[in-house]
């Protein structure tokens, strides 16, 4: 059963429409969407990399922050000027190269203003997180 406003396809193209720097080079895919939760992967690439071969903090902290999003537009359907307030991330243990990376955000409390959840960052198929963020966004009140 789905509480979803908008499906993988509407989000695509919502984001495709208002968001085409971040997500029209298709480097992240969304795998699901349901109201209540998203799961995105991000493709493996040598950009992702920092020196030492570690996949970068900054390509993680966007990832999870997009997950949310798309979970939070799963759930409210397209408002655009949702927005974060507030994201936490700590790292876990070191991503793999050549693997890609999976966030699973989860939306804890969506209220009339604000919404809440949680993102864990997967490298390939390992169950292990690599880093686990916590998420608030601002709802406009066009919502």
């Amino acid at each position: 059963m789905t509480n979803a406003k908008m499906t993988v396809a509407e989000l695509e193209a919502f984001l495709h429409r208002e968001f085409p720097q971040a997500f029209s080079a298709g480097e992240i895919q969304i795998e699901s969407a349901d109201g209540t939760s998203s799961l995105l992967r991000q493709p493996y690439s040598e950009q992702m990399l920092r020196p030492g071969g570690t996949v970068s903090g900054p390509t993680l902290m966007a990832l999870a922050d997009f997950a949310m999003y798309v979970a939070l537009l799963s759930a409210i359907g397209p408002v655009g000027l949702a927005l974060t307030t507030n994201l936490t991330i700590n790292f876990l243990r070191k991503g793999q190269p050549g693997q890609d990376i999976v966030a699973a955000a989860r939306l804890i409390k969506v209220g009339k203003r604000l919404a809440f959840g949680e993102v864990n960052l997967l490298s390939g198929t390992s169950p292990d997180p690599i880093a686990h963020a916590s998420a608030t966004y601002s709802i406009p009140n066009s919502q």
